[in-house]
């Protein structure tokens, strides 16, 4: 006769595997862990800044956004508060915005709420500045667009509409809508 003593290990230790692959069993998904939604997003930054070179060390630009973050479902980044500062030879261009989301690999970028831009002005072009409630940017194709209404001054000049499309590349930019604008008079003899 066997001391059923004895048996106690060998009972404690099938109950436990059992408990163990019961236990594995319920927690395990259904899908593996790269498949499965993320809810939110995968990367935050506060206080951002990120700043560009060109090929010669210069300064190119300079983003600062007060959060930053990328959501992985649609690969767009969020940025609160951005403020962009782009620099040339020439010029300085600040643009600011309230929110702006940029497309996966930068391609667009697309701003809302209180848009500005100023552009310094240089020895043969006054200064620019933008007022818009909206604006989309491709920054390689150098386009610009929006369907918010936009208020455009250059030096004492002044334009609004309820639109604009710009493309530096070829250097025009078209107010689209109810366009309205006032020139100062120009000084010296009529020609």
């Amino acid at each position: 006769m066997i001391d059923t003593w004895r048996l106690y290990p060998v009972l404690a230790l099938t109950l436990l595997a059992g408990a163990s692959i019961w236990l594995e069993r319920a927690t395990r998904s259904e899908e593996p862990a790269s498949a499965r939604a993320q809810s939110g997003p995968d990367f935050i930054a506060a206080q951002t800044r990120v700043v560009g070179f060109a090929e010669d060390g210069s300064l190119r630009y300079e983003l600062l956004a007060e959060r930053l973050e990328h959501d992985p479902r649609d690969d767009v980044t969020r940025l609160q508060q951005p403020r962009l500062h782009l620099h040339s030879a020439e010029r300085e261009t600040r643009i600011s915005a309230l929110r702006a989301d940029v497309s996966p690999g930068g391609e667009r970028v697309d701003l809302a709420g209180d848009v500005r831009i100023r552009r310094s002005g240089t020895a043969s072009e006054a200064p620019l500045g933008l007022d818009s409630d909206t604006l989309t940017v491709w920054p390689d194709a150098h386009r610009a667009h929006t369907d918010s209404p936009v208020r455009l001054s250059r030096g004492a000049a002044r334009a609004t509409a309820l639109g604009l499309r710009a493309d530096n590349l070829f250097g025009t930019l078209e107010l689209v809508g109810e366009v309205r604008s006032t020139f100062p008079r120009r000084q010296g003899p009529p020609s």
